[in-house]
């Protein structure tokens, strides 16, 4: 069968490439379209839109590029109408994804939604849209399942992707090379997650190095995303002994003793390699005193909303590189605290589920086609 993926950031791009994957050994005939990026261009999409060019985030930055949002949404309809997919599998990314949800389902062509929107969290408006203009939600949040159910939607849980890719990542490492060669010997290393997109780096990035000031004797590593220019890096670690490792991430976490991660994926894919961490986000002051009334949530960090209280540190918006410096002191100086957090971790990863997420939901996908 032939299928259309669209995902608009780096975690739905790796994502969709192990559903991709997946979808291949129970349909090994499988052909794909995709609006997303290298992961699933490499799992064997052809690649019409990379989503380093769709990567708009907040108000201001969406206002200023609604031409190119307009064109890119032009171009993602007119392919899907030429290439008529058996299905439209939308990945997160609602503000785009929504859209071609309803352009899709009204020319008659069957949409899945995998990985929800976080209408649990802001714009639950959009919950009549997914209602409308979906065939089938998956969701990858155990607290997804009653949300949905409340609000009268029957949504389907096979538990969270980030498994498959850690259990990949156990598998692997036995013959790879450790990073630990490229970094000072004899150190203890501290891993700075500061997001895949532009604008998060410039704002959580310098903050998060400031405070690694007052820790000389670690070794502070940030993890650098593809998406984002070498240079952007330089220019704001330039100054510091901080040293830039990319595309390793999890190798990364793999030998760090705590971490600094911005709110997102990396927050949960840090609590699954058992990493102690401090978590923060800073957006523009619009962005925050316009979007602040609207959020429906008491936290931000998906690891402090999956045990529904706080297991890990939220800091937001100001006087963030005194707080982490703080919060990483204690981490690192009161084996408690740290000990507490770990154990909190470890029931977060059993109820996110056993490894084999997207295997369970492609032949789930593949049976719901066969039944059109």
């Amino acid at each position: 069968m032939k299928y259309y993926l669209i995902a608009g950031e780096a975690s739905g791009d790796l994502h969709a490439s192990n559903l991709m994957k997946s979808l291949k050994k129970v349909d090994p005939n499988a052909s794909f379209r995709i609006f997303g990026g290298d992961l699933m261009e490499e799992a064997g999409g052809i690649l019409v839109k990379h989503y380093k060019e769709m990567a708009f985030m907040g108000l201001i930055d969406v206002l200023a590029n609604l031409k190119t949002i307009g064109r890119n949404l032009d171009i993602c309809k007119k392919d899907i109408f030429s290439w008529q997919p058996d299905v439209v599998i939308l990945v997160d990314y609602a503000g785009f994804n929504l859209r071609v949800a309803e352009y899709v389902k009204n020319i008659g062509i069957k949409v899945i939604y995998y990985i929800s929107p976080k209408v649990w969290a802001w714009r639950k408006s959009r919950i009549e849209k997914l209602k409308k203009f979906t065939d089938k939600l998956f969701v990858i949040f155990p607290f997804e399942i009653d949300f949905f159910h409340l609000n009268g939607m029957d949504v389907e849980y096979y538990g969270n992707p980030l498994m498959d890719s850690y259990h990949q990542f156990c598998l692997e490492k036995v013959s790879g090379k450790s990073i630990k060669d490229e970094l000072i010997p004899g150190k203890k290393i501290i891993a700075l997650l500061a997001g895949s997109r532009k604008h998060e780096v410039k704002r959580c990035l310098p903050p998060m190095l400031r405070a690694s000031m007052a820790f000389p004797e670690y070794q502070f590593v940030v993890a650098g995303a593809s998406s984002v220019e070498d240079r952007i890096y330089r220019q704001i670690m330039s100054g510091t002994n901080a040293v830039l490792i990319k595309n390793q991430t999890y190798s990364l976490l793999d030998i760090a003793e705590a971490a600094v991660v911005t709110s997102g994926t990396a927050t949960l894919e840090t609590a699954i390699f058992k990493v102690p961490q401090v978590v923060i986000y800073k957006t523009s002051i619009f962005n925050f005193i316009i979007g602040r009334p609207f959020i429906r949530i008491t936290f931000f960090s998906l690891v402090n909303l999956i045990a529904e209280k706080e297991v890990v540190k939220e800091l937001l918006q100001f006087k963030l590189a005194s707080s982490i410096r703080k919060e990483l002191g204690k981490i690192l100086q009161v084996k408690e605290y740290k000990a507490k957090i770990i154990r909190e971790y470890k029931r977060i990863s059993m109820a996110l589920g056993e490894p084999g997420t997207s295997e369970r939901i492609a032949e789930r996908i593949v049976t719901l086609l066969k039944e059109k």
